[in-house]
This record gives structure tokens, sequence and C-alpha cells, in this order.
């Protein structure tokens, strides 16, 4: 091998994967321009697997004169929810914000005052986050496969407009998911209950 091969070998893989990473990433923003365009079209944003970090600033430009309905952002790698979110797609029926890095939601998804529906399974979340408790027509709320050990009943009252609330896949504890078994106001869907070492113990 000549001297040198190797290095000059190194700089030409580089600029290959340098190349191929411009075009992938010019591949993502093309999906993303074209999905928003067919928002425009049938109320219905899908930027589901586009490799999104958080919802670009170029979307809500494009869509700033659009009414969604519904919004699929799953299975991104998004950590954070910006506020002006909730406050340009405030006519919202619909969220899937399933298989991110979610651990909370701003405030400002209030805005949204006609959600129904909200996915936020396989996120981070260790609690159910407070402003979803307050959305006023909220139906559905799924929560499955997050870091939820306790829940509080009393945020699911009897004239909450939550009708259904899926929390399998959490580390409950064996007292919270006993508690929410026997709920009767709402229908929470939980995984079967593993036994703890120590019930397993003959006294």
């Amino acid at each position: 091998m000549k001297p040198g091969f190797g290095s000059e070998l190194s700089n030409v893989l580089l600029r290959q994967s340098q190349i191929v990473h411009t075009r992938m990433a010019g591949m993502a923003v093309i999906r993303v321009v074209l999905r928003c365009n067919e928002a425009m079209a049938d109320s219905n944003l899908n930027l589901s697997d586009c490799q999104l970090m958080q919802v670009p600033e170029a979307v809500y430009h494009l869509l700033r004169h659009t009414t969604l309905l519904s919004c699929n952002l799953a299975a991104n790698n998004i950590s954070k929810i910006s506020p002006k979110f909730g406050t340009q797609f405030s006519r919202l029926t619909e969220l899937n914000l399933s298989n991110n890095k979610l651990s909370r939601l701003p405030d400002e998804m209030l805005e949204c005052v006609n959600l129904e529906k909200l996915d936020l399974g396989h996120n981070t979340f260790v609690d159910i986050p407070q402003v979803v408790l307050r959305f006023s027509k909220l139906r559905i709320l799924l929560l499955n496969n997050n870091f939820i050990m306790d829940v509080d009943v009393r945020q699911l009252p009897e004239d909450s407009p939550i009708k259904e609330v899926d929390l399998r896949d959490n580390p409950l504890m064996p007292s919270c998911h006993e508690t929410l078994s026997k709920v009767t106001t709402v229908t929470v869907t939980l995984s079967p209950r593993e036994r703890e070492e120590w019930e397993d113990l003959e006294i």
C-alpha cells in the first residue's frame, strides 16, 4: 500500500458519507414539503417517520393558512413540542405523538380545544401530563409504553370527558395497578400485573 493511501481512502469515504447524508437530509426535507402540500388539500398532516427532532419552522410557515384536523408526528426523535404548535394548530381533533422522546407538553396545547384523541404512547412520560387532564373534549388518551409508576385516580373523575385511557406497559406500582383496575367511570386498559417476588414467599 502506498504511503498516505489509507488517509486518502479515509477522506474519500468521508466525502461519500457526507454526500449520502446530505442527500438523505435533502430527501427528508422534500418529504416534509410534499406532506405539507397534501395537508393543504385534506387538512390531515402526516409527518410520521421523517427523522424530525422538532417540528420544523417551515411547517408552521407552509401551513399558516391551513386548518389542520389531524396530525401524525409518530416515529420521530422529537423531545420537545413548541408552544407555537398548539397555538397555530388549535383546531386539531386528533394528534399522534407516539414513538418519540417526549416527557412533557407545553400549556399552550390547551389551545387545541377540539382535541378528542391523543396518542402519547412509547415516550418517556413519568406521569400523566397535567395539561392533558384539562382538555375539555378529550375522549381517548393513549399513554402505553412510558415510565408511569403512579396515577392519582382523582384525576379521572366521573365527569371527566376522557372515556378511554391506555396505560399498558408502564411500571405501575402494585397498589396503583389495583386501584386503576377497579375504576368504572373510565375504561382503563392495563397490562397484567406481574407479582412481586416477595408475594410468592410462603410465610
